[in-house]
């Protein structure tokens, strides 16, 4: 294994611990709210990895909630892209490859690269 791609898998192993971190800045109450919107095609995943709206919605809890994790996710990848050379928005792309996309439940919603929203 080169040098280089010895490097990108670190960077990959810790950029999963940094986003796993990532997740306790949301509160219990915040996670159960994004999961039940989730659940009923409100919010989903993006190809980025941040989490979207694919529909509007009015709830204010909702809206915050996924402001905090949004920002949480945007520390921990240009934390990862840093520490990998690259840049946050690179790190957010892999992470979504790599454990979020594969995370989606059948059913639930999330945004491909192409920016089209797909039904799991």
């Amino acid at each position: 294994m080169s040098f280089r791609k010895l490097f990108v898998a670190i960077a990959a192993v810790a950029a999963l611990g940094v986003a796993a971190g990532a997740a306790f800045a949301q509160t219990s109450q915040q996670k159960a709210l994004i999961d039940a919107a989730k659940s009923r095609g409100v919010v989903g995943e993006q190809a980025d990895g941040y989490l979207g709206f694919r529909v509007s919605s009015d709830d204010a809890a909702l809206t915050q909630a996924v402001q905090v994790t949004n920002s949480a996710r945007r520390d921990a990848y240009e934390r990862s892209g840093q520490a990998a050379g690259t840049t946050g928005a690179v790190a957010g792309a892999r992470m979504f490859e790599s454990q979020l996309r594969g995370g989606i439940s059948s059913g639930e919603w999330y945004r491909n690269s192409q920016g089209q929203w797909v039904q799991r």
